[in-house]
C-alpha cells in the first residue's frame, strides 16, 4: 500500500518572485559574458610583462636629423646611410621617400622590410643608430647653471640638482618642481621636499630621472620680498627656505 504524502502548494507571489530572481541570475551572466568579450587584452604577442616594461624603458624614436646605418645582409649594394629630414621622412636608394619620424628602431626596420620587399624577396635588414638626440634633462630656476645636461647611467633628481651646481640661496629647497612629458598633449608635473630629504638623510623618495624631464627649482619667499625692504634693515631678517 504507497501512502502519498502530501505537497505543500506555494503561493502564488511566491512563484512570481523566484522567476523574477531567475531571470536576474542570467541577465548578470550574460552581462559578464559580454564584458569578458569586451575587455581589451594584451596585443598579439606581447604578453603583461613586455607591456609593463615597454612603458618602463620607452624605445628611442626617431628625430629630425637623425641618421642611422641601413645594412642588407644578403643585398649589400643597396647599404646605405640616411638622415631623417625636417619633415620626418628619408630617401632610400632605388624607393624614394619614406616617412620615418616618431619610430622605434624595431619600427623602422619593418618599415625598410616592407618598402623593400617590392624588389627584393624576403630582405634582411638591420638599422643602426648613427647620430641621434642622446638623453638628457633640463635644470632651471635657482640653481647655479641652469641648462641642459646630458643623461647618462642612472641619475636622481637630488644628483640632477648638484650636477647644475647645486640650490642657489635664493632657492626654494622644499618645493622642486619635476615635469615629464607622458605624451605629445600632457605633461606631469610632482613636487618633491628635497630639503626634507636632505636633512633625514632619507633619498627613499628621491626619483629617477627620465630622458627629457625638466626640473625646477622655485625662489624662496624671502627672495621675493627682498627687493621691497630698504637694505638698511635687511640684517633684521633670517633667509628662508
Amino acid at each position: 500500500m504507497k501512502i502519498w504524502q502530501r505537497m505543500p502548494i506555494m503561493p502564488a507571489a511566491l512563484v512570481a518572485l523566484l522567476c523574477i530572481v531567475s531571470v536576474a541570475q542570467q541577465g548578470v551572466q550574460t552581462a559578464a559574458l559580454a564584458d569578458a568579450a569586451t575587455t581589451p587584452t594584451a596585443k598579439a604577442g606581447e604578453s603583461g610583462g613586455d607591456a609593463a616594461l615597454r612603458d618602463r624603458y620607452p624605445r628611442y624614436k626617431l628625430r629630425s636629423g637623425d641618421s642611422f646605418d641601413v645594412a642588407f645582409e644578403l643585398s649589400p649594394e643597396f647599404n646605405q646611410t640616411v638622415s631623417v629630414q625636417p619633415d620626418g621622412y628619408i630617401t632610400l636608394r632605388g624607393i624614394g621617400d619614406v616617412h620615418v619620424a616618431d619610430q622605434t628602431v624595431p619600427q623602422l626596420t619593418q618599415t625598410l622590410r616592407k618598402a623593400y620587399e617590392n624588389i627584393l624577396h624576403d630582405p634582411l635588414i638591420s638599422v643602426t643608430l648613427k647620430d641621434f638626440e642622446k638623453p638628457y634633462f633640463v635644470a632651471d630656476g635657482q640653481v647655479a647653471r641652469p641648462g641642459k645636461y646630458d643623461l647618462r647611467g642612472t641619475t636622481t633628481l637630488t644628483e640632477a640638482i648638484a650636477m647644475a651646481g647645486g640650490f642657489q640661496d635664493t632657492a626654494k629647497h622644499s618645493q622642486v618642481l619635476l615635469f615629464r612629458r607622458v605624451d605629445d598633449n600632457w605633461v606631469s608635473a610632482k613636487i618633491f621636499n628635497v630639503k626634507k630629504m636632505q636633512k633625514s638623510g632619507n633619498l627613499g623618495e628621491d626619483p629617477t630621472l627620465h630622458p627629457g624631464d625638466m626640473l625646477f627649482v622655485p625662489k624662496n619667499t624671502f627672495s621675493k620680498i627682498k627687493p621691497f625692504f630698504p637694505s638698511s634693515s635687511m640684517g633684521t631678517f633670517a633667509k628662508t627656505y
